[in-house]
């Protein structure tokens, strides 16, 4: 359902009088009325003219979100419930001309509507999703100038999000070039924000506390990368992200020298890990408008984590027609050998995967060959392909960048060949180029029926939901660093709020950090659509399936589920999340090196008795990962409370089987 409201409610003047209109404000608002539709914004009304002190907010279910002009100038701010969230903060851009739009502005337009929509992902934390949201759109004329551009507000109950749209210079060329965005984020006193750079661990710090990091050859300064959380003094947490940033480079935030406060937008000019040209501004044809920044809110810790669903809101309905040929799965990498892919396969089959993936080193050297087309003499890949298409397992192929020159070609290859997926690797997210080669590519593979799971140092913008083909991306600290058990209990409330994570769980290995059902639980808390199982192993070391007790979780948990609901949690301390797939619910349970035991309501399970198989941490090893896993069963119903107990960075998975 889809509702419009209020569309004709003129914008008053600090006496309350509505504004005058007059044939030259009728003239300028017909200009920005073609503008606005073209970007799919709908029709507007006549222009108003506005003094100088004006206000509009969006509100749903207790969230509010306001844009005001105050002495000329664009800010915004965020509440809910009646407490602040984001502070009176700046709203701008600055062209590559020096022109600022937002400091010295004129409201010539303000429409409102409410929607109401509910859509189905092809994969995803729920089978619907719920689009429920009131918008306050705003058309702007820079004083000095004459530019036209505009203002977009979404109030949500899960959120808020902002974005701006270039109508037109002013010179009729329809381009226009940015060269920052003013956008800041000014939190309460003594927010904490968890700060995070490329793929190192979270940082809890004072916003005006960011460590400068970079380097010559990339952007330097006090950087964060998104998404950003921050637990505020009054209880609520927000997660900054971005969604729909296609034709645009990526967003990061700074500290703000001597304002404790906000945080600042920061475009990024360099590739993450200093790959590339470097780009200054960014030159668009209007209208454009730029991608959505969106504060996900929590009233609690656990709340933040169920309302991630806002990042996919704000993105792109889905381009393909056909997604019937989109499996999301779980995945095991072989070695170099024809025999191990074959083994591979079979290890796929009896563990529940779906399945292999050759990785770096297929083709040869992956820095030194630029051509991703003849494998290894070691391996006989049309073998492998067959014998796994034959048992039902798809394959899937890692490419390092360098031998992405021609992806059309490439990827119509791999579709010949019978390959099922494509991992693309040191893929340098940053500027507006490599936003524009990255969509590229998901757009190329969904043409060859690829799936994509893009690598190294990218970062999530609601994308999946547009191409759903591209299913899973890292930009995040996961088991090839081997993090500690607070990282991966601070990441459901940062990183993953911003989309699917490849995080490569291992179990039973010696590097880990943690408890082997710290990481099975990993399988349920963590949103992950294609999940790498097994990371460092060989089929050879689980034959003996009596040694493993945690395998038949491994085999039966799915990676996407029909309803989700976080039961706990606390960023940086512990989470407990439980999915459902069909009638089946899969819990998992972490805590940082803390040992704790949480007591959790089974009120979300429905009528009846169901079989808790529970795999649990065992007496503490001498070490976390020594740490053996013991299963246990027992019959629990929706009255039941389970006492979840975990050992210092431990954890506890789940499985609740309706009988």
């Amino acid at each position: 359902m889809r509702t419009a409201g209020d569309q004709e409610e003129p914008i008053a003047d600090r006496g309350g009088r509505p504004g005058a209109l007059s044939r030259r404000g009728m003239l300028k608002g017909a200009a920005v009325t073609v503008g606005m539709a073209a970007v799919g914004l709908g029709a507007t009304r006549s222009a108003y003219a506005a003094d100088a002190s004006v206000s509009a907010t969006a509100r749903m279910g207790g969230t509010s979100i306001t844009m005001s002009v105050v002495d000329g100038a664009l800010q915004w701010s965020v509440a809910r419930g009646g407490k602040t969230v984001i502070d009176a903060s700046a709203l701008g851009l600055r062209l590559s001309d020096g022109t600022v739009l937002g400091s010295d502005v004129t409201v010539t337009e303000n429409q409102r509507c409410t929607v109401h929509d509910t859509w189905s992902p092809v994969y995803g934390r729920n089978a619907t999703v719920t689009d429920h949201y009131q918008e306050q759109r705003w058309n702007l004329q820079d004083t000095a100038s004459g530019i036209r551009f505009g203002v977009q507000i979404r109030a949500y109950k899960t959120g808020v999000a902002l974005r701006y749209v270039l109508l037109d210079t002013g010179t009729g060329t329809g381009t226009a070039t940015v060269a920052d965005e003013l956008t800041t984020f000014a939190f309460p006193d003594d927010t904490i924000v968890y700060s995070a750079r490329d793929e190192n661990a979270y940082n809890p710090v004072a916003p005006d506390a960011i460590p400068s990091t970079g380097t010559s050859s990339t952007d330097q300064g006090p950087l964060t990368d998104l998404p950003l959380t921050a637990t505020l003094s009054n209880g609520f947490i927000a997660c900054i992200c971005e969604s729909s940033r296609v034709n645009f480079p990526r967003l990061m935030l700074s500290s703000v020298p001597g304002q404790p406060g906000p945080l600042s937008a920061f475009l990024m000019e360099h590739t993450a890990r200093g790959t590339g040209p470097v780009e200054t501004t960014t030159a668009v044809t209007t209208p454009f408008a730029t991608p959505w920044r969106a504060v996900v809110i929590g009233s609690t810790h656990a709340e933040l984590v169920d309302n991630a669903e806002l990042v996919l809101n704000l993105a792109p309905a889905g381009a393909l027609t056909d997604t019937s040929w989109i499996k999301p799965g779980k995945v095991f990498r072989c070695e170099l050998s024809t025999a191990a892919g074959i083994a591979g396969v079979d290890f796929a089959v009896a563990r529940g995967l779906q399945y292999i993936e050759y990785d770096a080193g297929w083709y040869g050297p992956e820095f030194s060959t630029p051509d991703a087309t003849t494998p290894i003499a070691a391996i006989d890949l049309p073998s492998v392909i067959s014998y796994a298409t034959g048992k039902g397992i798809g394959v899937f192929l890692y490419v390092n960048r360098l031998a992405l020159t021609d992806a059309d070609s490439l990827f119509g290859l791999y579709k010949s060949w019978g390959v099922a997926g494509i991992k693309l690797g040191f893929i340098n997210d940053g500027t507006k180029a490599m936003t524009d080669q990255i969509t590229e590519w998901a757009r190329t593979a969904a043409k060859y029926q690829l799936l994509i799971d893009m690598h190294d140092d990218v970062r999530p913008f609601g994308y999946e939901r547009t191409y759903p083909n591209y299913i899973s991306l890292e930009g995040v600290r996961g088991n090839e660093q081997f993090p500690t058990a607070t990282h991966n209990v601070t990441l459901p409330f940062a990183r993953n709020i911003g989309g699917p994570m490849d995080y490569t769980i291992c179990y039973g290995q010696s590097r880990n950090k943690t408890t082997n059902a710290h990481q099975m639980a990993m399988a349920a808390v963590y949103y992950q659509p294609l999940n790498f199982l097994f990371w460092y192993d060989k089929p050879s070391k689980y034959a003996n399936t009596a040694g493993w007790p945690g395998l038949p979780w491994f085999n039966a948990v799915p990676t996407t589920w029909d309803e989700s609901r976080t039961l706990a949690g606390s960023i940086g301390e512990y989470v407990a999340v439980a999915r459902r797939n069909g009638s089946t619910w899969y819990l998992g349970a972490m805590t940082n090196e803390t040992a704790r035991t949480l007591s959790i309501p089974l009120a979300f399970l429905g009528d009846g008795t169901y079989t808790a198989t529970v795999y649990a941490d065992g007496t503490p090893g001498s070490s976390p990962y020594r740490t053996p896993v013991v299963a246990s069963t027992q019959t629990v119903t929706s009255e039941t409370t389970l006492d979840v107990a975990m050992e210092g960075s431990g954890g506890q998975a789940i499985i609740l089987k309706q009988n």
